[in-house]
């Protein structure tokens, strides 16, 4: 298993909105898949058309890059898409691990029906959970009007973000 590193040009420690996804993709992993090489981060910067899209569509949302931090619900990357229960369990345990570095996190949007499964443990945490449609090619592909509204959800954590005189 490679769990890849957090983006340097996002957030970090001082995020206030965090991006929850499933699951990293091949691209995240230093080795890639084939031929192509990953960049061994999760990032919007990622060559692949889910990247692609988050990029396009944090822009659209409005949400400066500086205070988000993009993880996934389980963080590691072990070859499949696929995920099975005990994967699961370790990676909300793994996400309230994170949320404790996060001192000025003040929302959560789980990106993904399979991120979405951890909502009920991350209500737990008191913080704002929204949840959007996953901006993959397969959303994109089999419910268009759905993957166009993923800006306008992200969006709704506008009202949770720190007033960017605040932020100077």
């Amino acid at each position: 298993m490679e769990v890849p590193e957090f983006d340097p040009l996002d957030g970090g420690t001082q995020a206030e909105a965090l991006f929850l996804f499933e699951k990293p993709g091949p691209m995240t992993a230093a080795e890639g898949r084939g031929n192509r090489v990953g960049s061994g981060f999760i990032s919007r910067d990622n060559d692949d058309p889910t990247a692609e899209a988050i990029f396009r569509f944090m822009v659209q949302a409005g949400i400066p890059r500086r205070r988000t931090l993009i993880w996934n619900t389980i963080p590691w990357w072990n070859g499949t898409r696929k995920i099975v229960r005990e994967e699961l369990q370790a990676g909300i345990r793994e996400t309230f691990s994170l949320i404790g570095f996060l001192p000025r996190l003040k929302a959560i949007v789980l990106v993904g029906r399979r991120a979405e499964a951890v909502r009920p443990s991350l209500d737990a945490s008191g913080l704002p959970v929204f949840v959007s449609a996953h901006p993959s090619p397969l959303v994109r592909a089999s419910r268009p009007a759905v993957w166009e509204r993923i800006p306008e959800q992200w969006a709704q954590v506008h009202p949770h973000l720190t007033r960017e005189e605040a932020f100077r």
